[in-house]
């Protein structure tokens, strides 16, 4: 039977509170202090609603996140350097900021192109807990890769709330012809599927995380952004979906100057 994706009507749900449980993302487990530096926390505020979204630092001044989650913003209120949400940490770093770049052919209906930029105030300095994405892909990612989700979403279909702790899960590309088994030809080039074993995968509250390539001492290679689940739920065995990041980077290259 034919699944819709779920698009960013879910997002749009205010957490007001974390759970402090063992819990993970979708089959995956808590990451060490430091072990993904990169990776932000983003609340959100828009006219109308508030709602949580992961994200990547780029550089000093830029986080890379997925289109819907900048998509008429107001303010974005920013962690990084933490795993945990609202635990005491010292290593926490949070930001406001009202500045983004949306990019100009985003569709809210399809989430073609779903990818955005967020620009710091000030550039950060960055410390051994909070560092930059190490590089962007030079090439597109081939399927069969197995590749790392992370974020602060749902570990459940049965508890709304965002997890308190960052997780993370490896889960493998699939080709886009396997994800329309799924998905069917709402999935586009630009678009890319990945799978863990059973249930494994991102869930909501992990709208633009990183999807990340491991590679030579630890370092990482941004290969997607989280961008939408199926309706089914997260845990079920459908694919995550993820943006590809390699036909974009040349616009976030121009867009950040970097």
């Amino acid at each position: 039977m034919f699944k819709f994706p779920l698009f960013c009507l879910f997002i749009a749900t205010y957490y007001s509170q974390v759970v402090t449980s063992e819990k993970r993302i979708v089959g995956g487990q808590a990451a060490r202090a430091g072990q993904f530096p990169f990776a932000a926390g983003i609340h959100v505020t828009t006219d109308d609603s508030r709602y949580f979204c992961g994200g990547v630092l780029y550089n000093n001044q830029w986080i890379i996140t997925a289109g819907q989650c900048v998509y008429n913003a107001n303010l974005f209120t920013i962690q990084l350097g933490s795993n945990y949400l609202s635990a005491e940490d010292p290593n926490r770093l949070e930001l406001a900021t009202s500045s983004y770049v949306l990019h100009p052919d985003f569709n809210p209906n399809t989430l073609e192109n779903d990818i955005g930029l967020i620009q710091l105030r000030i550039p950060i300095e960055f410390t051994d807990y909070i560092q930059p994405i190490y590089t962007l892909p030079a090439n597109d990612m081939k399927p069969d890769f197995v590749l790392l989700a992370m974020g602060w979403g749902q570990t459940t279909d049965n508890d709304p709330e965002l997890a308190e702790e960052l997780n993370w899960v490896a889960i493998t590309v699939l080709t886009n012809d396997e994800c329309k088994i799924t998905y069917g030809n709402q999935i586009k080039d630009y678009m890319l599927c990945a799978a863990g074993n059973y249930n494994q995968g991102s869930c909501i509250g992990d709208t633009g995380s990183p999807l990340v390539e491991l590679m030579k001492m630890g370092n990482g290679c941004l290969s997607g952004i989280a961008s939408f689940i199926s309706s089914n739920g997260c845990e079920s065995t459908d694919p995550s979906g993820y943006t590809r990041i390699f036909p974009y980077v040349s616009w976030i290259r121009n867009v950040t100057s970097a």
